[in-house]
């Protein structure tokens, strides 16, 4: 997958961002991702953060599946995880996941094969 996107692979056909902005989303779909799942709760870091209606509506209009799951960065809930697993399994794939760093996102990720 050829991309110009701070990505790396966590799973098959799942990948992990560092916060991604509204402009990226294009460059996603470009990319080939069918789907983005935004895992930062919006104003985490205050104004300067970019909002998840605003990635939304970026995302819908390349055409991408979108879904907000925001977690707190220290400590993701049996229930979140749950959350997410099924997010997973229903969304189409290749899917890029993003927070602020990608490391809450792959716990995610690690956290909901372990349900498997």
């Amino acid at each position: 997958m050829s991309h110009s996107l701070p990505i790396r692979p966590v799973a098959p056909d799942v990948y992990v961002a560092p916060q991604l902005t509204p402009e990226a989303m294009a460059a996603a779909a470009g990319a080939g991702f069918r789907s983005v799942i935004n895992n930062r709760p919006d104003f985490e870091e205050g104004p300067h953060q970019p909002t998840n209606a605003s990635i939304e509506a970026a995302a819908h209009a390349a055409g991408l599946e979108y879904r907000f799951l925001p977690v707190n960065g220290m400590y993701q809930s049996p229930e979140e995880i749950a959350a997410f697993a099924q997010l997973l399994e229903q969304l189409p794939r290749p899917l890029l996941v993003f927070c602020r760093s990608g490391a809450r996102s792959t716990r995610l990720v690690m956290a909901a094969a372990a349900l498997r």
